[in-house]
């Protein structure tokens, strides 16, 4: 009797029933959440109609489907290392890294089908032609500037595929052996010659101190000579003032004077000495004392 009524009423509400389902199937199909890390591309009779962003959207039940949903957080590319040839021909590995993020997927999606290959592709024929344009030594101490011309290429290049380069990297150049072997000995012949041009410097410094030298010796002796002459002259000067003013007894006391500092010259000599004079010679230093005690 139960189970009578129960079909009963469902054969009657059956289309009601199914209404609300489908409606509620509608609903769901409608309603799309999207999270903060993605966009959803979103087609409509297989083409492109809208790109969903993070947070609540709303599409069209059964007309719209959400066909690609796409991650827009940063990635990186896998380390890869190519060849490349120097301007001055050095063949050198460079170890590149790739960061990259998409901004617009609608673009991703329908120009590009192996992003990451076709990135790393663009890199690495970027790579070769930059590092071909510089020499070895340009390419080892000029590295940030190569980053940027690199990244400056390569973003200018992926810009039709709605992707932003946001860094590259160099993280290695290497060489093969013989090229270390070469650069070895010159790095060694450049600090030779920086210790012999080192070397020399310091022995023309040297003998350039040294003249400096004499010539100051030279010139201190010329000076002493000079004030020496200038003494002298004065002095000569005062005698034959004094001669003119006073007569030959002024001569004759500078004369006496002069006998009688030899003399204690003379005396005052080191050791024992035994000094022979003429008689003449005696009898000019009586007339020295007498003329000095005169004066006093």
């Amino acid at each position: 009797m139960n189970e009578d009524l129960i079909l009963e009423l469902l054969s009657s509400n059956l289309l009601y029933i199914l209404g609300a389902v489908l409606l509620v199937i509608i609903i769901f199909k409608g309603i799309k959440i999207v999270p903060q890390s993605e966009k959803y591309v979103v087609e409509r009779f297989g083409r492109l109609h809208s790109v969903l962003g993070p947070g609540i959207n709303f599409i069209v039940p059964l007309l719209d489907v959400a066909r690609h949903k796409i991650s827009i957080l940063e990635r990186q590319l896998p380390n890869a290392t190519q060849d490349a040839i120097t301007k001055d021909n050095v063949l050198v590995q460079i170890d590149t890294s790739v960061f990259y993020r998409i901004l617009e997927p609608e673009k991703t999606v329908y120009r590009i089908r192996d992003v990451d290959g076709a990135i790393a592709t663009t890199v690495a024929g970027i790579v070769r032609a930059e590092i071909g344009k510089m020499d070895l030594d340009e390419v080892q101490s000029n590295r940030a500037q190569l980053i940027s011309r690199i990244q400056e290429a390569v973003e200018t290049a992926v810009d039709d595929w709605g992707i932003e380069v946001t860094r590259a990297e160099i993280l290695d150049v290497n060489l093969d052996q013989a090229t270390r072997d070469a650069m070895l000995q010159q790095l060694n012949a450049e600090r030779a010659r920086r210790a012999q041009v080192t070397e020399a410097e310091g022995q023309k410094r040297a003998v350039e101190l040294a003249a400096d030298a004499e010539l100051y010796a030279a010139e201190q002796a010329a000076k002493a000579r000079r004030v020496q002459a200038q003494a002298e002259a004065y002095a000569t000067q005062v005698v034959a003032k004094a001669i003119r003013e006073h007569g030959i007894e002024a001569a004759q006391y500078q004369v006496a004077l002069k006998q009688v500092e030899a003399l204690n010259a003379l005396g005052n000599g080191d050791g024992k000495q035994t000094i022979v004079l003429p008689a003449h010679a005696m009898e000019a230093f009586g007339d020295a004392f007498k003329l000095l005690k005169g004066r006093l």
